[in-house]
């Protein structure tokens, strides 16, 4: 469906986004996560053809942006951050407007307009000015502009911000509603709003891409820790002696004391129930437990390292280019793709393999 591969926009010094590629595939929703800055715009303005890559190219359903650009963007609904609104139309003027650049026969205008104002619940605010419609109104509008023409792929940037949290709700209710249809590209800084919406999430930090993966794969290859919260009645140092006596237990943290009892907090792998071994060891030691709670690292935990990993990174690539060093030298990791080591080790493997088995074959003949 979209293919992008190394791409990267420079401003003079400023580098917006750095050499990314990823895949998009029909009929699902992904979520572009990142923080502010991140350069998650800019490369939807590049998918979208608004702007031109420094260095790259995208690919959408088979045609190359800048070079097949009118049919590539035939395949793309756009909403940018900003709705492209003209205050003094009313709604429906509007989207007859939209309807005729893109190209909707006027035999079929009507029905689709009013298709999308059905989609989008705006349909009695046809004839309502849009400078008079609410903001959660006119990103309704703005998202009925994108799905005019019903194109393959809907690309969302911030389409949530600025609205009350009804409207957020409302939305995002109108994003899911498309999947299937359509596939989306949802661009976010909060990370809420990208699970709650999104089937992958692409995750961009200093224009460079640090994750895109499914929720779940997300959750589960990413090194995690599970969180139990104790209230514990009994001796504080005692507490503390028996649950550092359980070896699979990373740390043991004590909280605060409530008079009769104390709190700790004790952190494990995310994969072992160790429940039922804190509670045989407290009981052994006369100790009652009076509240066990567990929480496990979320999404947002797993976004925050990634994004804070990317920042270090960085901040060592600049300042060792600051201090002159060879720039071969500092993007060395960069270049190593752990893909390509696998790759590699895979290919080495089937050789010696095919060797061994014309070996075999050769002594047969032998015989």
């Amino acid at each position: 469906m979209i293919k992008v591969q190394g791409l990267s926009k420079i401003y003079g010094e400023n580098i917006a986004v750095d050499d990314i590629s990823f895949e998009v595939k029909e009929g699902h929703i992904y979520g572009f996560l990142g923080p502010n800055g991140a350069g998650k715009s800019t490369t939807m303005n590049i998918i979208t053809g608004y702007i031109s890559p420094t260095y790259g190219t995208v690919e959408v359903n088979g045609y190359l942006m800048g070079k097949d650009t009118l049919k590539a963007k035939k395949s793309i609904g756009y909403l940018p951050e900003i709705p492209p609104l003209y205050p003094d139309m009313n709604v429906k003027e509007y989207l007859t407007f939209v309807a005729r650049i893109k190209g909707v026969p006027g035999s079929e205008r009507e029905a689709e307009i009013n298709r999308v104002m059905e989609a989008t619940a705006i349909k009695d605010m046809a004839k309502r000015l849009i400078k008079h419609l609410s903001k959660g109104y006119k990103q309704r509008v703005g998202i009925a502009q994108a799905i005019l023409g019903n194109p393959e792929i809907i690309i969302l940037d911030e389409p949530t911000v600025g609205l009350d949290p009804e409207q957020i709700i409302e939305v995002r209710t109108l994003i899911k509603s498309l999947k299937g249809e359509h596939t989306v590209i949802l661009s976010s800084h909060i990370l809420s709003e990208i699970s709650a919406t999104c089937d992958e999430v692409l995750v961009i930090a200093n224009g460079r891409m640090v994750a895109c993966d499914t929720t779940d794969n997300l959750l589960k290859n990413h090194k995690s820790v599970k969180t139990i919260k104790l209230n514990v009645k009994g001796d504080k140092d005692k507490t503390e002696e028996v649950l550092n006596s359980i070896e699979a237990l990373e740390e043991v943290k004590f909280i605060e004391n409530k008079g009769e009892s104390n709190v700790f907090e004790v952190s494990c792998d995310p994969v072992k129930d160790l429940r039922e071994d804190i509670s045989f060891a407290l009981s052994d030691a006369r100790l009652l437990i009076l509240e066990m709670n567990e929480e496990t690292s979320s999404l947002e935990d797993i976004y925050l390292t990634l994004v804070k990993e990317a920042d270090e990174q960085y901040a060592a690539e600049m300042k060792a280019i600051s201090e002159g060093a060879d720039l071969d030298e500092v993007f060395a990791d960069k270049d190593d793709d752990p893909e390509d080591e696998k790759t590699e080790s895979a290919e080495d493997s089937k050789e010696e393999n095919e060797s061994e088995e014309d070996s075999k074959e050769d002594s047969k003949e032998e015989e």
